[in-house]
Formats: C-alpha cells, sequence, structure tokens
C-alpha cells in the first residue's frame, strides 16, 4: 500500500480566510504545499483581506502557500468595470497570484435593473477574459452548483446534498424557475472555451458535471484548454464507483493529466482551529484510501460500499502534484 507521505502533494483547493497557522502547520506534517482561493463569498473576509492573507503567509510561512486572486462584481454593470477588474488582476498576478477565480453568484444572483442574470460569457466580462487568454493567465471557474440542486429532494445522489437543500428551500433551484437552469450555467461556461480556445481554464467542483463522467469527458475531449478539479467532489465519485468501479478507474487514466486534486477545506476564522485542522486531516487520509488502494470504504455519503480505485502511482501524482504545477504555472512560482 502506497503511504500518504509517498511524495511531496498539493491540494490545489482551500480557503485560508483565518490569520493563524494551524492549516499549514498541518500541511508541512503531511508534505502538502496549499493553493488558496480568493472567492467573493458573502460571509469570507473581503477579497482585499484574503490577498493580503495570502501575500503575509507565502512569504513567512516555510510551508508553500499560493492564491488565486478574484475580482469584485459589485459595479459590474458599470461600463468601466472590466478595466479596473483588469487593473486588479495586474496587480495580483505581479504580486504572486497564479491565477483568477470567478465564483457561481456571475449566473446566480448578479442582476441587471431588468432583472435579468449576468452569465459568464455576457459582455461585460468578454475585456476580462481576452486578457486573461491574451496574457496565458489560468482561471478557476465555478459556475452554477452539483445537478441536485435542481432536482427534486428524493433524487439526489449524495446525503449532503439531500439535507443541505431540504434545509435551506430558498437555494433548491428546483423550486425556483426565476432563476436560470442548470445548463444555462453549463452552456455560458462552455461557449467561454469556444469563445477563448487559448484560455487555460480549470472547472471548478468537476466542472459542476459531477453527475455524469460521460459529459465530463465530452468536455475534456473537445475543449483541450479545460481541466478539473475534484474539490468537494469526491462523494459524487464514489457515488459513481459504487456503480461502475471499471468506468471511474478507466475515466481517472484517460484523463489523468487533466485532473486536479483538492478540498475545498474553509479555514473560517470564527471556527475552532483545531476542528478545522482535524476535518482537514480526515479529508486527506479519506481521500487517499479512495484513489490509492483497493480497500472496501463505506460513506456517510451514499448507501453502498464501494472498493477503492487503486490508482498506481504514476496517476496518483499527477492528481495530487503534477498537474497543479502545470496548469497553474506553479513550476515558475517554485
Amino acid at each position: 500500500m502506497l503511504s500518504i507521505h509517498t511524495f511531496p502533494k498539493i491540494d490545489a483547493h482551500i480557503h485560508f480566510n483565518a490569520d493563524r497557522s494551524h492549516l499549514l502547520e498541518l500541511a508541512k506534517k503531511f508534505g502538502f504545499s496549499l493553493i488558496t482561493i480568493n472567492t467573493e463569498v458573502p460571509f469570507f473576509p473581503s477579497i482585499d483581506d484574503q490577498q493580503e492573507l495570502a501575500k503575509t503567509y507565502h512569504r513567512t510561512s516555510d510551508t508553500d502557500l499560493f492564491n488565486l486572486t478574484t475580482v469584485s462584481t459589485e459595479e459590474i454593470v458599470q461600463p468601466a468595470w472590466a478595466e479596473k477588474a483588469i487593473g486588479k488582476i495586474k496587480h495580483d498576478i505581479a504580486a504572486g497570484a497564479l491565477g483568477v477565480k470567478f465564483w457561481k453568484n456571475i449566473g446566480m444572483s448578479i442582476q441587471r435593473k431588468d432583472d435579468s442574470f449576468i452569465m459568464l460569457d455576457d459582455t461585460e466580462l468578454k475585456p476580462v477574459f481576452d486578457f486573461l487568454e491574451d496574457r496565458k493567465i489560468p482561471v478557476l471557474g465555478h459556475q452554477g452548483e452539483p445537478k441536485n440542486c435542481w432536482l427534486p429532494v428524493e433524487e439526489m445522489t449524495v446525503k449532503s446534498d439531500r439535507e443541505y437543500f431540504a434545509a435551506h428551500p430558498e437555494y433548491h433551484m428546483h423550486l425556483h424557475d426565476e432563476f436560470p437552469d442548470y445548463i444555462e450555467h453549463i452552456n455560458s461556461r462552455d461557449h467561454i472555451l469556444e469563445r477563448h480556445p487559448d484560455l487555460i481554464f480549470i472547472g471548478a467542483h468537476i466542472a459542476s458535471l459531477e453527475w455524469s463522467l460521460e459529459e465530463v469527458g465530452r468536455r475534456l475531449d473537445r475543449f483541450p484548454n479545460l481541466a478539473i478539479d475534484l474539490a468537494e467532489r469526491i462523494s459524487h465519485l464514489e457515488y459513481h464507483t459504487a456503480r461502475d468501479r471499471n468506468k471511474v478507474i478507466d475515466f481517472f487514466h484517460k484523463y489523468q493529466d487533466r485532473i486536479l486534486y483538492g478540498t475545498d477545506i474553509i479555514d473560517d476564522p470564527a471556527a475552532n482551529p483545531a476542528e478545522i485542522a482535524a476535518e482537514l486531516e480526515q479529508r486527506w487520509k479519506k481521500h487517499w484510501l479512495f484513489l490509492s488502494t483497493d480497500e472496501e470504504i463505506y460513506s456517510a455519503q451514499i448507501d453502498d460500499s464501494f472498493n477503492g480505485l487503486a490508482l498506481p502511482e504514476k496517476i496518483l501524482e499527477k492528481i495530487y502534484r503534477l498537474n497543479a504545477l502545470k496548469w497553474y504555472h506553479l513550476s515558475d512560482q517554485k
């Protein structure tokens, strides 16, 4: 059995939001570098504070901490917004940011005065994507939600989705026809990939296509500029594995150069740091067991047990390290 310490690794999707070193100490113990993703989430610190935290700990920690920047969408309908966004991106990239994150609020909450929703491929954002494509700056895109969000609760595939959307009907898109449909988010992202063939694009959360590995594969085949990360979607891979393990293994073999590991752990400043570190350690160990061994696994997210994927070391090293180095140009920063 391969040890989790076999080679250095990168958790390419975390949220380092607290001014403390617990996660960095844990990362050093397990041989991880970290990429923190600045995101315009309302309950997160401001995006400027997130950027400052990343810069500070990048300079002072002996654990590698890198970051992706993001831009405020507060004035996105104003004519000067794109120019300001590009200016911020230039500043943050010069300060060491690896790329830019675009969050699901584009498509799910930002509206014009006529109540129409701004989507990722709308004209307001085109100058920014033109700039990012021209400069070869990587983009991490989180569009929409899991498809479960648009299904009745009883049809959802994993427990956490059933529990969350049952408890929060205001976010359950199955109940809200006034919002863009699931496929509109996917089509908007796909249009970006068509329109910008040289844009480096990582689709967060299995590119929001976690429900179908066939659909993911079709995009990866169609768009050579697309990679995916696994952040917060391992449970969906467990669901697929319980139904057809060989299909999941084949997917990892075929697309081994296009998959990045990430957990999406959030270091909430209001939470107990020891509990956050314990949760991250549990995720790292559980995910390693799933990806690297063929042991029988029981998941709280699905009813059926399944065997791990037992991926070869060569593929594991790509998923856990080499693909992040490549897609985020991290080798240029080391």
